[in-house]
């Protein structure tokens, strides 16, 4: 092992350090010390150095690996790039078919949607004059709820439907409308009856208030308070119905009431019996308008009846006078008859005449047949017939 002067250089410094002479034994174990420490400065140098190339040698295998990397990224890049324009060539196809097949979606939905909103526009104009004629029968339905909103105006309504299911039944002159009465008061309607009997009285003043508050009630106890108070009110109208129209000798015993409504006409039948059969017992009948239709076509038929019983000695009269016209037609037919039979007679002797003729005729006719029959160039006999007999003549022919 070569001494390094360095190493004593270090040891008289660390002498001269000291001031003084230093022992043998002192100096050796420093010499050790310094040794030890030289050797394991060289052995690190050594590592570092064996470190530093294998690090280079793994610095080139990384150079190495990275050109590799680079040139396996180049190609991988070129195959890329070769692909990536297949693929762009194949994205722009495909968008391009994608962007015909869009535009034609589009069209035939722009064309679709062009007929759905012509088709919506017809409609919302068919909606547009449904909508019209709702207003309008809006209007109508609160004109009626005025007019029903009011007593005298809702009377009139009654009356209006009353007068024309009468009007349009019964002839003129069976009927009048607001006459007046020995007692002062006018009723609605009175229809004349046959036989001479009493005419009968029909009322079209109905109480709709308290219906219409009945129909209109929301909880129990206002039906019940209004159910009440039509109560009330329909049996005050049929009390005023019987003392007013109801005069002996000059009216019938039974008067109508007439409802202008079905439904009311069935809600009174099925939730207030009792005033029906308060109406009954005092000879009111609530008719509705079916059921005023059904009358008056009645009293139409008894009427005519009673027309046409009227009208019996008129008819009885013109049965007899046409029972002496057929019977003066039946002598004329036999007179007429008998002269045919004469006429008859008369032909029939005539035809046996001509019968005669043409038989002498016939005979003629044969006769000259026979004549004309023969043969002059042969100078043949023609036989000549008389009623006498036979004559035959010889006829010469002359050159």
């Amino acid at each position: 092992m070569e001494f390094d002067p360095s190493l004593e250089n270090t040891l008289l410094a660390f002498a001269d350090r000291l001031g003084g002479p230093v022992p043998a034994l002192m100096l050796l174990a420093a010499a050790a010390v310094v040794l030890f420490g030289l050797i394991a400065a060289r052995r690190n140098a050594a590592r570092q150095r064996l470190a530093a190339e294998a690090a280079g040698q793994r610095f080139a295998e990384l150079l190495k690996a990275q050109t590799e990397m680079q040139g396996r990224l180049a190609a991988m890049a070129e195959v890329f790039g070769s692909r990536q324009a297949e693929t762009n060539q194949a994205i722009n196809a495909r968008l391009d078919g994608l962007t015909q097949r869009l535009g034609q979606s589009i069209s035939e939905q722009t064309r679709a949607t062009h007929e759905n909103l012509r088709r919506l526009q017809e409609r919302l104009a068919v909606i547009d004059n449904a909508q019209t004629n709702i207003q309008s029968l809006a209007k109508d339905v609160v004109g009626l709820q005025a007019i029903l909103s009011n007593k005298q105006t809702r009377g009139a309504f009654g009356q209006s439907r009353m007068e024309t299911i009468v009007a349009d039944a019964l002839p003129t002159g069976a009927y009048q409308f607001q006459p007046q009465l020995s007692n002062g008061v006018r009723p609605d309607c009175t229809i004349r009856m046959p036989n001479g009997q009493p005419p009968l009285v029909v009322d079209a003043k109905f109480p709709l208030e308290a219906w219409n508050a009945l129909a209109a009630a929301k909880t129990p106890e206002a039906a019940k308070a209004a159910g009440q108070q039509f109560r009330r009110d329909m049996e005050t109208h049929v009390r005023d119905i019987a003392e007013k129209y109801l005069i002996a000798g000059e009216t019938q015993d039974t008067a109508f009431l007439f409802v202008p409504s079905e439904s009311i006409f069935a809600g009174i039948h099925e939730h207030f019996e009792a005033i029906v059969q308060r109406a009954q017992r005092a000879r009111i009948v609530i008719v509705s308008p079916s059921l005023l239709m059904l009358s008056v076509q009645v009293l139409q038929a008894l009427l005519k009846d009673q027309r046409m019983r009227e009208q019996a000695h008129v008819i009885q009269g013109e049965v007899v006078r046409l029972m002496d016209d057929l019977t003066r037609l039946d002598d004329r037919v036999r007179k007429l008859h008998g002269h045919f039979t004469a006429a008859q007679r008369d032909v029939d002797q005539i035809l046996t005449s001509t019968e005669k003729l043409a038989k002498r005729g016939l005979r003629i006719g044969e006769l000259e047949f026979e004549a004309a029959g023969a043969d002059p160039d042969r100078g043949e006999e023609r036989a000549v017939e008389s009623r006498t007999g036979q004559l035959r003549l010889r006829v010469v022919d002359e050159d």
